[in-house]
């Protein structure tokens, strides 16, 4: 600041770069701008605040990431979707990858480890996992429940009972599904009382159509039979359309002679299910006992579509041709089925009777003698089996044969009338005049409870023997009434309704009748071997099902053993 002339002061400004009293800032490096400055822009002298863009923004808000943590379950929804698409393989190596990490901790991997395990039959390693699983979650009923079911598979009844029992203790409402194993279980037990008490309970909690067929098992085994079908057209108002229901009920009203209803039920099933193959075999085994044999072997070649290795489908067909007297073909159909069921007694007893009736007597007395090893209950084995000795010149051995028939068959006319006979050509006369009464009192006592008549030639042979032992054979004299048909060959017979499975596989055929082979002797002679005037279950309970001998060892006293391989299991 300098005086000027006129005695004032001049101020001097400099440019600012020149200014002595200018501080100067160095800037940080890397920084354009201080982080507490906005950027500026500097355009035609003019200052315009720049601001950053939203990115540059959004990643200096951003929060930092937490690490991720190893959850247990994290793997769950994974193995749950392999699980249900039945892709075990992926789903077991999942499970392991799962333990693993877990150090075997995961609850929901050994529990879906072990449902892996028991479709696959490994039914000890499955239970081991599930006492791991209850183990691990103590509260869970779920685990409890498979753990009783796997204790169930491998026949330990009263253990499944004790676990199903802590079941329905921690449940906080009642569950159908556990009545109505307790119910299954009991049965197997043989404690029916019990068992009915908890499937009736079921079906308070709800209307399932497996518990209405275990209750109609219940039924029929103890012998309720109208029980039994009341329970199965109970469960057909609730499931109108339930073709195993519609099926089974068919067989039971087959198997108390009401064909009427019982062709109504099989047709019901062929309506919803034209392929079903036990309705199938049912229908034509009705119309092979009408001995339309025709139409019985048009049924049966439709079912031999589906199940082309079914024994009992060809030995229906085989007694079919048997019927039609095409004994070749009946043999032929009867081996194929001997090959696919090597133990069944009923086709031994069939190839012995076809065998019997072409006259091949060594034959016979081979085939009837492996049924009687296999089934020697049965009368009419020993009886045929008779006859087969008779005619190979064995007569102790025929006569011993012809006692033990007559001893297990005590309501079966034809098995007296043939030991008569026999004991008449040998000249056991006073033994002959004792058998010949049994015999009529056989009758009489068939025609009073069936209300039918036997087969025209036993009448007519057994009046022919008591007239040559002197006997009055008015008692043998036909009646007006209706003729019974008889059914002496082994078909095999319609399912019985009861045993182990709800939902079984096939059905069998009733059996058709057969002729027995005569002894060709003139007229004079004594008179000649009769075939049997029954199907050889008819006076007994109905026959069980082929793929249920569980039921049959019911009729024997044995114990029921539980077969898991089955798709169709009792438990639910």
């Amino acid at each position: 600041m300098n005086n000027n002339a006129l005695g004032g002061s001049m101020v001097i400004l400099l440019p600012e770069r020149l200014d002595p009293n200018r501080k100067v800032e160095t800037p940080s490096h890397g920084v354009m701008n201080p982080s507490s400055e906005t950027p500026e822009s500097h355009v035609n002298g003019m200052t315009t605040p720049t601001a950053p863009p939203g990115s540059a923004l959004k990643a200096k808000s951003r929060p930092r990431k937490a690490p991720e943590l190893q959850t247990v379950e994290r793997r769950n929804w994974l193995i749950h979707m392999h699980f249900v698409r039945k892709e075990f393989e992926l789903c077991k190596q999942l499970i392991r990858e799962q333990l693993d990490e877990t150090r075997g901790m995961c609850e929901y991997a050994n529990y879906v480890q072990g449902l892996i395990l028991r479709q696959e039959g490994k039914i000890q390693e499955s239970f081991e996992l599930f006492q791991l699983c209850n183990i691990l979650n103590p509260n869970s009923v779920e685990n409890i429940k498979q753990m009783a079911r796997s204790l169930f598979l491998l026949g330990r009844h009263k253990l499944a009972v004790e676990a199903y029992l802590q079941a329905e203790a921690k449940c906080d409402k009642p569950d159908w599904e556990i009545h109505h194993n307790l119910g299954v279980c009991y049965m197997h037990l043989k404690e029916y009382d019990f068992s009915r008490e908890q499937l009736l309970f079921a079906l308070e909690q709800n209307k399932h159509h497996q518990t209405f067929a275990m209750l109609a098992k219940l039924y029929l085994l103890e012998g309720d039979m109208q029980s039994g079908i009341n329970t199965y057209k109970a469960a057909i108002e609730y499931f109108p359309e339930n073709a195993d229901l519609h099926t089974t009920l068919g067989l039971l009203y087959m198997q108390t002679g009401k064909h009427q209803q019982a062709f109504e039920h099989l047709g019901t099933t062929l309506t919803f299910e034209p392929q079903n193959t036990r309705a199938i075999l049912a229908a034509g085994a009705m119309m092979q006992s009408h001995q339309d044999f025709d139409v019985a072997l048009a049924k049966y070649r439709i079912a031999a579509q589906k199940i082309p290795e079914s024994p009992l489908l060809w030995n229906n067909i085989a007694m079919c041709f048997f019927g039609k007297k095409k004994y070749v073909a009946a043999i032929s159909c009867l081996k194929r089925a001997n090959y696919l069921a090597p133990f069944e007694w009923k086709i031994l007893y069939n190839l012995g009777l076809v065998h019997l009736t072409m006259q091949q007597y060594t034959s016979a007395f081979h085939f009837l003698s492996a049924a009687v090893n296999l089934r020697p209950t049965k009368g009419h084995i020993f009886m045929l089996l008779a006859i087969s000795l008779t005619y190979l010149d064995d007569m102790e051995n025929a006569r011993e044969a012809y006692e033990q028939a007559v001893m297990l068959e005590p309501r079966c006319p034809s098995v007296a009338l043939n030991f008569a006979i026999f004991l008449s050509n040998h000249e056991a006369v006073e033994d002959a005049k004792r058998m010949i009464n049994e015999f009529e009192a056989r009758v009489v006592k068939f025609r009073q409870s069936t209300g039918a008549d036997l087969d025209t030639e036993i009448l007519e042979n057994g009046a022919k023997l008591a007239a040559l032992l002197g006997i009055d054979g008015t008692v043998f004299r036909k009646r007006t009434s209706r003729t019974r048909l008889e059914a002496p060959d082994e078909s095999i017979p319609p399912e019985k309704v009861g045993a182990s499975n709800v939902n079984q596989d096939v059905d069998h055929g009733s059996a058709t009748p057969a002729q027995a082979p005569e002894n060709p002797q003139e007229e004079g002679e004594k008179s000649l071997l009769v075939p049997p005037s029954e199907n050889p279950e008819a006076d007994e309970e109905p026959p069980s099902s082929w793929n249920e001998p569980s039921a049959e060892d019911e009729e024997e006293g044995k114990e029921e053993d539980d077969d898991f391989g089955k798709e169709e299991e009792d438990l639910v």
